[in-house]
């Protein structure tokens, strides 16, 4: 099987179609979640007790581009731990673990949606239920039990996942 991050490295144009965002938004994100991951790496250097010199023990299996792509990946595609790790040559329980680590990651870096901003403040609360309420809403899931697509009144479409 080729490695996805390999497939976009080779093939930019696929990267909308494997990940869910272009090549360059890509590589913005590869470049914010490494900063964050540095911060958060130094923060853990400053509480450890070091046993072993610094630079010493196993080194990551994984770079932070493949972490981020195999994050990505996942949240598109949705296979199961077990294809994941076939896809990226892990383990399915590291890359459960890389899952986790590089979601909690692009969680802090990546702005919230706008109603769990409006959950903290009320008047943003107010403001978007009342845009919200100038649509109407209907579902339809009889194709998929996992994709529903929502019609809007102002003629917009949005698929829930």
């Amino acid at each position: 099987m080729t490695n996805p991050l390999a497939r976009i490295e080779s093939h930019p144009h696929e990267a909308k179609r494997l990940i869910g965002i272009n090549y360059n938004q890509f590589l913005a994100l590869v470049s914010l979640a490494e900063k964050r991951h540095i911060e958060k790496q130094a923060e853990i250097e400053k509480n450890k007790i070091r046993i072993i010199a610094p630079g010493g023990g196993r080194k990551p299996e994984m770079s932070p581009k493949e972490g981020i792509c195999l994050c990505l990946v996942y949240l598109r595609q949705k296979p199961i731990f077990e294809i994941l790790g076939l896809l990226f040559d892990i383990s399915k329980t590291k890359a459960n673990d890389a899952f986790n680590y590089w979601v909690d990651i692009l969680r802090e870096i990546l702005p919230a949606s706008q109603i769990e901003e409006a959950s903290i403040d009320s008047q943003k609360s107010q403001e978007l239920q009342r845009m919200l309420s100038e649509y109407e809403l209907i579902v339809d899931s009889a194709e998929q039990a996992l994709i529903l697509t929502c019609r809007l009144s102002r003629t917009k479409k949005i698929l829930l996942w």
